[in-house]
């Protein structure tokens, strides 16, 4: 009687997939894409990511995002609208709202509604802004403000996945995911990309999903890891009692020691992943506590961004990725929930002014004074906007046709307004920056052709910027 490890080792089928599965396979693909035996490579390797070289000089090396999640109002932030405030209590022109999505004022009177709060002009770029924001106006000569943002998806959950990665098809890579794939680590005691997440008072708490920062397709080592805000800011950090370090180096050691025996039968790049994050793992628990330690940080710089470390502020976890930019850190993303502002537009914004401008400002103004702005794309911006229209009389619905982002540093011009809405703040009408186009400016900045930036899933290239692509933005650029 045959063996049957033998019979499987002989079966036709058995070599003819693994065969498939092997380096032969991985080499005539390379002829086809250069970029998928990079790819291939990038699983066993965390320094280095497929894009190499980079397709183009870059100006960032690195991107802080911090995502105001629920949508702020461009109306109360950056869009300064005396037309709008002339016409509150009117009618909405029908020529601009007919046949247009809209989430929860379908077959409602469409009135409009006047921003909630004056504007005035900040910086030598003299730039309009609403005066809620007077520490962001401090340094509004070191950004851009891009007023001509739209998005496709007019809900929280599928808007939330196409800032995030491109599509409403769950399972696609985040961006930071897509980052840390194309450019690879910097650390190697941290995770390439980092996520935190805080809340406020005021507004409606949106749920985030672990799923915005997924790795989706790409091997899971590329996925964003969720630091704590308050607590240990990764779960079981710490050695249970009578563990030593030696001890735990020892089981590692022999875990791993399994998984590459498993590699040889099976192939399996997420056995790499598992290899690479159990050693990843071991780093973290002596890495993270001196990351988290800020008793090294002057009280000078603990009142620039207004932090009170372990507090789960949007003004501590600002600082904390100044500290993990410093360590190398790809992208870091910050969540502030809380934006979603259906009622009471005009008191919710005013909770939200105190949360974010001065930790923003400070997280700027720190990077800057450390010879880091340059080499640091900082995002300010949500999932997309809110209505010129009023609902309940006191807020604002969701809005896609028209919002705002802030850029800083990175290789982003200074002091510039790029693009406008209309009159009435309803749609961008110059120069529309959709979040495909985005996608595309962000990874140009890095280095990064997004056009060539794609994986094989399911016989069709997948990229960030979609199957149509972005458009490079290159007016904002220094």
């Amino acid at each position: 009687m045959m063996n049957n490890d033998f019979a499987q080792h002989i079966n036709r089928r058995t070599f003819l997939g693994r065969g498939a599965a092997g380096l032969g396979l991985v080499a005539l693909n390379s002829l086809i894409n250069p970029r998928l035996l990079a790819a291939a490579q990038a699983v066993n390797m965390r320094s280095k990511g497929v894009v190499s070289p980079l397709d183009f000089p870059p100006k960032a090396k690195r991107v802080i995002f911090l995502y105001q999640a629920g949508g702020p109002s461009h109306l109360e932030t950056f869009d300064y609208k005396p037309k709008l405030a002339e016409t509150n209590g009117t009618p909405m022109p029908e020529s601009m709202t007919k046949g247009q999505q809209i989430a929860q004022l379908q077959g409602q009177k469409l009135v409009c509604f006047g921003p909630t709060h004056e504007f005035k002009r900040f910086g030598q770029s003299g730039q309009m802004l609403c005066d809620l924001f007077p520490h962001m106006g401090s340094i509004i000569d070191e950004t851009c403000i891009i007023r001509s943002m739209w998005t496709e998806q007019i809900n929280h959950d599928p808007a939330h996945t196409f800032m995030n990665t491109g599509s409403i098809i769950t399972g696609r890579p985040s961006m930071g995911s897509w980052v840390l794939y194309g450019l690879g680590a910097e650390a190697d005691n941290l995770p390439g990309f980092v996520v935190l997440v805080s809340q406020g008072k005021g507004g409606q708490m949106q749920p985030i999903a672990a799923r915005q920062w997924s790795a989706g397709i790409l091997p899971s080592k590329f996925q964003g890891v969720k630091f704590n805000s308050v607590g240990d800011a990764v779960l079981y950090i710490k050695s249970p009692a009578g563990v030593s370090k030696d001890m735990q180096l020892d089981s590692i050691q022999a875990i791993n020691a399994l998984n590459k025996l498993e590699i040889t039968a099976l192939r399996d790049p997420e056995i790499q992943t598992r290899i690479a994050q159990y050693e990843m793992a071991f780093k973290m628990q002596a890495s993270v506590p001196s990351l988290l330690d800020m008793s090294n940080e002057p009280a000078h710089v603990l009142e620039l961004y207004g932090a009170k470390p372990g507090d789960g502020s949007f003004a501590s976890n600002c600082l904390l990725a100044r500290r993990l930019a410093e360590r190398g850190v790809r992208f870091i993303q910050l969540y502030h929930r809380d934006w979603d502002h259906h009622n009471d537009v005009k008191n919710n914004v005013v909770y939200k002014a105190e949360e974010v401008d001065k930790p923003t400002a400070a997280l700027i103004t720190d990077l800057k004074q450390r010879g880091m702005l340059d080499d640091t794309l900082v995002i300010w911006g949500g999932e997309f906007g809110r209505t010129p229209m009023s609902q309940g009389g006191s807020g604002r619905d969701h809005h896609i046709k028209g919002f705002s982002f802030m850029l800083a540093g990175g290789g982003v011009k200074k002091g510039l307004a790029y693009g406008a809405t209309d009159d009435l703040g309803y749609a961008a009408v110059e120069n529309p920056v959709g979040v495909h186009d985005f996608h595309a400016t962000m990874l140009y900045l890095l280095g990064i052709d997004a056009s060539k930036l794609a994986v094989k899933y399911q016989g069709l290239d997948v990229r960030l910027t979609g199957p149509q692509g972005g458009n490079v933005v290159r007016d904002i650029m220094a």
